[in-house]
């Protein structure tokens, strides 16, 4: 898993609504819903996919808002897969009760 370049990361970014670039290593996004298991059930479809991939972010629930927060430590930063992962994430978002 190779680190992306600084022209790639921009590139990807611009594809993808709401995730922000907190730095070097790391992007965000937040998520809002109707209610607090709304979103604890959006978390929980994450928890199986990243499970899956072996590529885990860090979770924030904190009520109604849901913070996903991804990077890749083996790279020291943003790889293809973090990208993969966050578009995957928005597709589970789009498709959930919120």
């Amino acid at each position: 898993m190779e680190r992306l370049t600084e022209e790639q990361i921009t590139k990807e970014l611009e594809m993808l609504s709401d995730w922000k670039r907190l730095d070097e290593k790391w992007i965000e996004r937040k998520y809002r819903f109707k209610n607090f298991l709304a979103g604890v059930n959006f978390v929980d479809q994450i928890a199986v996919y990243a499970e899956e991939k072996q590529h885990h972010p860090f979770i924030s629930i904190d009520y109604k808002v849901v913070t996903l927060k991804i990077s890749s430590w083996q790279a020291k930063g943003l790889t293809d897969l973090d990208f993969e992962m966050v578009n995957h994430f928005d597709e589970l978002f789009e498709a959930a009760d919120k």
